[in-house]
């Protein structure tokens, strides 16, 4: 079990490319490396035998109620971090010398998504080339979806695990290739938890929500929004039917990260999206200037 995030450390993700139908194993999302981990145990050692009772003593309980706790949680969690940290600059790095944007788009299952990925493509596919990398724990259906718009896309399946890694990035870019002077946007899996920790080597985290959700989502899961550069509101076509109040949602996304930005839209009925697309051109505009 990786300490990190729960997912299974048996757990295997793949990558499809959906143009071509090649399907590559990734077997260790992250590597643990468990064989140079010290699992050495924290209690005391006693170098006499003499009998002792620890039953009353809840830092040496033992049942299977409760959390063995011991410096090997730490040490692993750190080890798991630093080698995705060390493989998401090797992708920074792979992405800046194609002068290539990459956005990593997180949150919720159902917030929208792979919606405003389709409407985002259809609209500006013409002026940047455009790919995408699919997370999701199991089948091809969004990025079906995506290839219907007849952008470049893979997907990639972590089975068990509940998010997106920089190997996993890594192996999704080999397989994508995407072109120098473009954008690459990385659909993550829904969970507002876990993509949090991990750094994929991207240029910006965006966050995005839906009116449906409540007002406090911020608040719930502040360190998603606050490794985010952006937060897109999404489905605001429902507001008058939900209860859900975008100032005070505003106020809290700020309240967790002040530099934040925010955009409210609807990718259905197409309110906002002007503001995402000139968020987006801004941020193409000043890669490509300093490329220059």
């Amino acid at each position: 079990m990786c300490t990190t995030c729960g997912c299974s450390k048996h757990a295997h993700a793949w990558v499809t490319d959906l143009a071509t139908g090649k399907v590559t194993a990734i077997v260790e999302p992250v590597d643990h490396d468990h064989a140079r981990i010290d699992h050495r145990h924290t209690h005391p050692t006693h170098h006499h035998a003499h009998p002792h009772d620890h039953s009353d003593s809840p830092a040496h309980d033992h049942s299977p109620n409760r959390p063995h706790t011991s410096g090997t949680t730490i040490d692993l969690e750190q080890e798991v971090l630093a080698k995705n940290n060390r493989l998401a600059e090797r992708n920074r790095g792979w992405l800046e010398g194609r002068n290539i944007l990459a956005l990593n788009l997180v949150s919720s299952p159902g917030a929208g998504k792979t919606q405003l990925l389709e409407r985002t493509i259809h609209d500006l596919q013409n002026s940047v080339p455009i790919s995408v990398v699919e997370g999701d724990q199991e089948t091809v259906f969004d990025a079906e979806r995506i290839g219907a718009t007849g952008c470049r896309v893979v997907q990639v399946n972590t089975g068990t695990g509940c998010h997106l890694d920089a190997s996993m990035l890594a192996r999704a870019l080999t397989a994508l290739n995407p072109p120098r002077d473009s954008l690459v946007m990385v659909e993550n899996v829904g969970n507002l938890v876990c993509p949090a920790l991990f750094d994929l080597g991207e240029q910006a985290k965006v966050a995005i929500l839906s009116v449906t959700e409540g007002t406090d989502k911020p608040l719930k899961y502040p360190h998603m929004f606050r490794a985010s550069s952006l937060m897109v509101v999404n489905k605001i076509d429902l507001l008058p039917y939900v209860d859900f109040d975008l100032d005070a949602c505003i106020a809290f996304a700020r309240k967790v990260n002040p530099d934040i930005d925010v955009i409210p839209l609807s990718a259905t009925r197409g309110d906002g999206l002007d503001r995402w697309y000139a968020w987006l051109n801004a941020r193409l505009t000043a890669l490509f200037e300093t490329a220059s």
